[in-house]
Formats: structure tokens, sequence, C-alpha cells
């Protein structure tokens, strides 16, 4: 039992402001094994005056010794790895291998390359008769969600840093102790009081302060598509930045001349990885009509080896449970096949759902719509690429994609015509340093690598 009764501000741990906690629970068992403060707008705005007071000088530290900051923060991610992978595994539900390699592996390394790029990075550089200057663009607004509750952190925290940013953190209420963790980290890492500030609480309460408040000059917000468009809304009233990582709907398109086999057995253990809790998963599954039938039955050969509570964890909560399911229902109910699983519980205990696939899925179907967040694969018929084009494009999001053909020339050119922000050419691997970012109604911005720096800079020309 975890019990933190303080935030982090101003470099040191405070009593929240009000007495309200928030309780975490593993979703694996059902009992509660820590708690957190429910901060307050009065907790948010002391986080944010911190942030404010510490920015001249934070701003004014050569990018050299910010890089050293981060090089000290990866160092200290690294050291307590095993600890942040048991600590996501209890609050999140993911099992203990993810949890190691991906929710305290990637932050690592993410963390490292800003580290790198805050020594290499051309913060000034001259275009004709001007010298155009790149600047922290102020004090961020954090908000991160629950499914790679670290990783997000970092992939917010670490570029801002980079910047000359000040930041206040607000994480996941369902996966807040891996938050406490970092801080820590930051805390022993030597990054300056009121540099970073963490703030846990509600979205609704402590979320809505950050991203109201008139100190913070950009929220970066990484969650649902509906509760980023309110963000949207309170940013755009204030003429202030966001950065919006969203939901997806992504297409894994598999061509005539692919690797069948590979491409299944890639594409279903992408939608089961984290428990289908990613939003750039691979949840739409397209396949030639006349290989249809054999991709189905490999689908269902392959998710049979994804049993819950081994190779597939929980959902976080019992809201997410509920809601997969309900998803499940729904494509039984508008006509697709249940080729895989269903929503039937499959254990007495723990927010678990059965690893799903659909056949039979037609483009108008919920399922092939809307974002579900769960296990669940819905395998689609096309007749040729230009039909497999509209189908893939045919949702609000555009987030990310596959594409798999017998050469990564045919599979690019594919690539191409796909209105997503991140195509995986015939499996390829994950990039810390490429651009990540959506489409559409999947958000505004991007992260990671240089790209995801620039969210955090403002420009400015000086003319001679």
């Amino acid at each position: 039992m975890k019990q933190h009764d303080a935030m982090y501000i101003d470099g040191s741990w405070r009593p929240a402001e009000g007495s309200g906690t928030i309780e975490v629970v593993d979703p694996a068992d059902e009992r509660v094994i820590g708690t957190v403060p429910a901060g307050s707008a009065a907790d948010v705005d002391a986080a944010v005056r911190a942030a404010r007071a510490a920015l001249p000088g934070w701003a004014a530290t050569p990018p050299a010794v910010r890089a050293d900051r981060l090089a000290a923060l990866r160092d200290q991610l690294a050291a307590r790895a095993e600890e942040i992978a048991a600590t996501v595994t209890a609050e999140l539900g993911s099992p203990l291998a993810f949890s190691t390699a991906v929710h305290a592996g990637v932050p690592v390394a993410v963390c490292g390359s800003y580290a790198e790029l805050a020594r290499t990075y051309a913060f000034e550089e001259t275009v004709g008769n001007s010298t155009v200057l790149l600047e922290p663009v102020g004090v961020v607004g954090a908000i991160t969600p629950w499914n790679y509750p670290l990783h997000q952190i970092v992939a917010k925290v670490a570029p801002a840093l980079a910047a000359g940013c000040t930041i206040v953190l607000k994480p996941a209420e369902d996966t807040p102790l891996v938050a406490q963790l970092f801080a820590e980290c930051v805390d022993a890492a030597g990054v300056p009081a009121g540099v970073f500030n963490l703030v846990t609480g509600l979205g609704p309460v402590a979320g809505q302060a950050l991203a109201e408040h008139d100190g913070v000059d950009l929220v970066s917000f990484t969650g649902s598509t509906a509760v980023g468009r309110k963000i949207g809304a309170i940013a755009g009233a204030a003429v202030k930045r966001v950065a919006l990582e969203l939901g997806g709907k992504s297409a894994n398109v598999i061509l005539p001349s692919a690797d069948l086999g590979k491409a299944v057995a890639v594409g279903v253990a992408n939608v089961m990885a984290n428990s289908g809790q990613t939003c750039s998963a691979w949840t739409r599954m397209l396949v030639p009509t006349d290989r249809y039938d054999e991709a189905v039955a490999l689908a269902a050969a392959a998710v049979a080896k994804y049993v819950p509570g081994e190779r597939v964890g929980p959902l976080v909560s019992a809201r997410q449970r509920d809601r997969v399911r309900g998803y499940i229902e729904r494509g039984i109910a508008e006509g697709a096949r249940l080729v895989a699983g269903g929503p039937e519980a499959p254990a007495e205990a723990g927010y678990y759902v059965t690893p799903t696939v659909f056949a039979e899925v037609t483009p108008e179907m919920a399922i092939a719509q809307e974002e579900i967040f769960g296990p669940v694969l819905s395998i689609l018929r096309y007749e040729d690429e230009d039909d497999a084009v509209r189908i893939a494009n045919g949702t609000v999001y555009g987030l990310a994609g596959a594409v798999w053909a017998g050469d990564d020339a045919e599979a690019v050119a594919f690539a191409r015509r796909l209105d997503t922000g991140q195509v995986d050419i015939n499996g390829g691997r994950f990039n810390p340093l490429a651009p990540f970012g959506g489409y559409k109604q999947s958000g505004v911005g991007r992260e990671l690598g240089p790209h995801g720096l620039a969210e955090y800079l403002h420009t400015k020309s000086l003319q001679f």
C-alpha cells in the first residue's frame, strides 16, 4: 500500500490544499493499492506560480546544462526501471514483461534522446539577413493518460525541459503512482526547484484548472478526442497553444503480395499489446477478398495464444472493461461475426476482457469507426487498392497504421495515400526520434524527436 499525501511543487513535497484523496486500484484483483491527494485549483495555482517563477532562470540556462539534467534524469529512470515496471504492472495491470520492456524501457530511451537533442539542436540559425531564434514557449501544462503512464509523461516533460520550458504535470487519476516515482527521479536528477511540478487530481478539477490557468502558455494533452475538443476550446478562448494527441482507429492494410501469415500474426500482436489500450493500435485489419477466409482463420488461431492473466492483462478499470464489453455486444448486434472471444467475463476477479476477433465487419459499423480501446480486432475485406484506401481513410481518425506488401516500395506507394500521421512498413520498428501524432480528429502537433521538441519553442527573427 503506497499512501502519498503530498504534491511536488517548487522543488519540495508539500501537503495538498484540500483533504480529498484518490484511491488507486490494482485492476488484476480489484484491491486498493495506494492513494494520492486529489488536487484542487489552489494546488494547480501554486504549481503554476512556481513554474512561472522558475521560467526565466531555466530558459536562460545553456542547452548543454539542460542536457546534463536530462541525462541525469535518464540515469535515474534506468536505475529504478525494476521499480517502475512493478509500479505500472500494479496500477495498470500490464504483464510484467511488457512493463519492463515498454513501460520502463521506452521512457529511458526517449529521455536519452532529448538529452542528445538538447546538445545538438539548432536553437539559432541564419536565414538571409535574419537571425532566427527558437525560444521556450513558457510554462507548459502537461495532462497525461493512463495507458502508457510514464512514456507519455516523458514524451512531454523531456522535450519541454530541453526547450527551456517549465512544467506542471497532471497525470491520469487511474495511474498516478508512477508519476510520483517520476517526480522523485526529477528531484534526484538535480532539476532546479520550480522547473518541474506535479499535481495529482481529477481531470474535471485539477486538469481543467490547469488548462484554464492564465499562467500556462501551452497545454499538452494526450487522451480522448472528446476531452481534447474541450481543451482546445479552452485554449482557443485564451489564444493559448495546444498540442493534442488524441484517439485513433488505425488500419492494418495487407496487400495481395504480402506474407499473409506474418502480417496477420504481427497485426494481432499489435492489437493485443497493453490489453488493446493503445491509441495507435491497428484495430482494423484490411484483407483482399480472395484471401479473406484464410486471414480470419489465421487471426483466430493467433489470438488463442493471448490468454487473459498471462499474455494479456486486465483493462485499467471497471469503467473501461464495461465500455469495451459494450462495444463487443454492439458488434454482435450489428451483424459482425464473432470468431474469437466475446463479452463474457474470462475471470471472476479483475477487469479482464477476452481477446476478441470479429469477421464480416463492414466500414459503417461502430466497431470499425469508433475507438474501442480494448483487445478487439475487426477484419474487413476490400476489392482492390482504391477500395482499401477508401476504407482505411474512412474514419474521423488518422493517427497510425501499417502496410504489408511483397516489397517495401510497393508498401510505401500505398502508404503515401493514407491520411494518417505514422505508418509502419512491413513491420517497421519503433523509432524514438520519429514524429508521432495524427491527422484529422487524432490531434494537433507531434511528439518525439526534433519535431516533438519544436512544439515547445517560439520562433523570433532578428533582421540586420
